[in-house]
C-alpha cells in the first residue's frame, strides 16, 4: 500500500474562548486550560495582556484586531488563518473579548469552520454587559424592577438598518425589561431619540467603559440626558449602556444630585 504525498495531516483542535471583559480573574478554569494548551492564538484587540500572558511562551500569538469604530482585520481573512492553522495540526485558540456567542461573531466562525470540516469547541466568557453593572453592585434582573434582559447591538452590519429601537422601547416598557446596548456610543443620539418614543426620559442609565479593568469608568444618568452625559464625560468605545430601573440598585444612584462621572475602584 502506497502513501500519497498529499496525505492529510491530522487536524489540530480548534477552540473559541471567551476572555471575558478583561479582568483575568474572571476567566473560567476551562478557558485558562485552553489558552495554556494552544500552539497558536488568534487574539482580538479587547483581550487584555494579562490574559494573553497565560499562553505558553512558545505559542504563536497573532493579533487580529476587532474593535468597534476602528479598522479591523477582515472576518473572512481571520477564518482563513484559523482553517490553515488547524490543517497544519496546530492547537488553535480564537481568543475573544467577552463571550464568543454574544456579539463576538462566534456563530459566523463556527459555521465557516464546520463547512471546512473542522469541529469547534466553545468556552463561554463573562459578557461585559453583565460584568459592567455587576461591578457597580446592581443586577440586570430584579423581581421588582426587571423581568428580563434584552442584549442589543448598536452597531449594525453594513447594509442592515439595525434594530427597531422604537419597537424595542415599547416592548421594554410594557414587559419591564432591562436594555443592555453594546457598541452604541457612536450612535447614541439616534438610539436615545428613538428609545424616548416608548421609554420615559427619567429612565435610569449606567454607561460603563472598560468594564472590570483598572481603568474602568462609569456614568449614571437618565435616558433624556444620555447623549450629553457621554459627550461631557468623554466616554467612548468599549462601553456598554444599561438602561432600566435596575440601575437604581447602584448605591450612588440615590446619592447623586445629577449625572456625574465616577471612577470605579480597581
Amino acid at each position: 500500500m502506497t502513501t500519497s504525498t498529499t496525505s492529510r495531516r491530522a487536524l489540530g483542535p480548534c477552540t473559541l474562548v471567551g476572555a471575558g471583559p478583561g479582568d483575568p480573574e474572571l476567566l473560567t478554569l476551562k478557558a485558562v486550560k485552553a489558552i495554556e494548551s494552544a500552539t497558536v492564538l488568534f487574539v482580538d484587540d479587547l483581550v487584555s495582556d494579562a490574559i494573553v500572558a497565560y499562553a505558553n511562551p512558545e505559542a504563536r500569538i497573532v493579533y487580529v484586531g476587532k474593535r468597534g469604530g476602528c479598522k479591523s482585520t477582515p472576518q473572512a481573512f481571520i477564518e482563513k488563518l484559523m482553517i490553515a492553522a488547524v490543517r497544519e495540526g496546530e492547537s488553535v485558540v480564537r481568543l475573544k473579548g467577552g463571550d464568543p456567542f454574544i456579539f463576538g461573531r462566534g456563530g459566523e466562525e463556527v459555521e465557516h469552520l464546520r463547512e471546512a470540516g473542522i469541529e469547534v469547541n466553545v468556552v463561554n466568557g463573562i459578557t461585559s454587559g453583565l460584568a459592567g453593572l455587576t461591578s457597580l453592585g446592581a443586577p440586570l434582573t430584579h423581581r421588582d424592577r426587571a423581568h428580563g434582559v434584552l442584549f442589543m447591538t448598536g452597531h449594525a452590519k453594513p447594509g442592515d438598518s439595525g434594530p427597531d429601537w422604537r419597537q424595542i422601547a415599547a416592548t421594554a416598557h410594557a414587559a419591564r425589561l432591562t436594555l443592555v446596548i453594546y457598541m452604541g456610543v457612536s450612535s447614541v443620539e439616534q438610539i436615545t431619540s428613538e428609545l424616548l418614543t416608548g421609554l420615559p426620559g427619567s429612565t435610569p442609565v449606567a454607561v460603563i467603559q472598560h468594564a472590570s479593568l483598572p481603568q474602568q469608568r462609569h456614568a449614571l444618568t437618565t435616558l433624556s440626558a444620555l447623549p450629553e452625559c457621554i459627550a461631557n464625560n468623554g466616554l467612548a468605545s468599549p462601553s456598554v449602556m444599561v438602561i432600566g430601573d435596575v440601575v437604581q440598585g447602584v448605591a450612588a444612584w440615590r446619592a447623586q444630585s445629577g449625572p456625574a462621572l465616577q471612577t470605579a475602584a480597581a
